[in-house]
């Protein structure tokens, strides 16, 4: 990613974000402030979600992409509000990027701790101060340089606590990590205070050629900007993973299935290759 600000796939997500509040019906996701956040017009908005050979419009441009990006987030925070309703007080979000969910979060008994790399942070504090938006006294932001830090040096420095129970989101981010950079997240997202809960999303290998096509093809345009997919996952293989290291509830969905949930059953997917699980590690209950 560009050291001097966010990384091409968080600003498309955060257009794709904005768009589909001004061109889906019915709405899946709803952020008032994602179009603030990156200071743009309705009108350029539509302008970028014209298709274009541009990456960035392109991404804004594919329903169906946009649709699971909105999708995912709603299923993310469907996700949070069960588990603060159940009493968790933490929720971390993992390569934040221009998430919003901190400043709409209505709970003042609620810290949310975005975790990003330092420049993406920088670009995002800098866009916050000039569209006005307040940085609510429950949010911490966390920098991350992995190349340089670990995420429980990052977290735990900033007053996270590991033995509460927390809720972990991480979003458009597993892709990019090795297979045995995934997993150690995964192993320290276990390793706190129960309940626990993760909700993230992943590649699973193509099966058929077309799809294997194009899921090539969409890995070149990546790395061609510094951005290149580093794993993909079998259903089965990241299920038993998660099972290992203590996850009891696991619920897993293909972007078709996931997108269609949310619009009953009105449009579905083409056979896109993300998928969105939720794990969640409980209590034990005692002998």
């Amino acid at each position: 990613m560009d050291n001097d600000g966010p990384s091409r796939t968080a600003l498309i997500t955060a257009y794709a974000r904005a768009y589909h509040q001004i061109a889906d019906r019915p709405q899946i996701f709803t952020d008032p402030l994602a179009a603030r956040l990156l200071g743009v017009t309705a009108e350029e908005l539509a302008e970028s979600g014209t298709p274009t050979t541009n990456h960035l419009g392109d991404g804004v441009s594919d329903r169906h992409r946009r649709l699971f990006f909105a999708a995912r987030a709603r299923f993310a925070e469907d996700a949070v509000a069960t588990a603060i309703a159940a009493g968790v007080r933490q929720v971390v979000i993992l390569g934040a990027g221009l998430d919003t969910f901190a400043y709409r979060n209505p709970r003042r008994d609620v810290r949310v701790f975005e975790v990003d790399h330092p420049a993406t942070q920088a670009w995002k504090r800098e866009r916050l101060t000039t569209a006005g938006i307040d940085r609510p006294e429950t949010l911490t932001f966390v920098p991350v340089d992995f190349e340089t830090q670990t995420l429980a040096e990052g977290l735990e420095s900033t007053g996270f606590e590991r033995t509460d129970p927390a809720a972990f989101v991480w979003l458009g981010v597993v892709f990019y990590l090795t297979p045995n950079a995934a997993h150690a997240t995964l192993e320290y997202i276990a390793g706190q205070a129960r309940p626990v809960e993760v909700v993230f999303d992943y590649l699973q290998p193509a099966d058929s050629d077309e799809d294997r096509a194009h899921q090539q093809a969409r890995a070149d345009r990546l790395a061609g900007v510094g951005e290149p997919v580093l794993s993909y996952f079998a259903p089965d293989d990241i299920a038993a993973q998660l099972r290992a290291l203590g996850f009891t509830d696991l619920e897993d969905h293909s972007a078709p299935d996931f997108v269609t949930r949310y619009l009953d059953g009105s449009e579905g997917l083409g056979g896109e290759p993300p998928r969105a699980l939720r794990a969640i590690r409980i209590l034990r209950a005692s002998r």
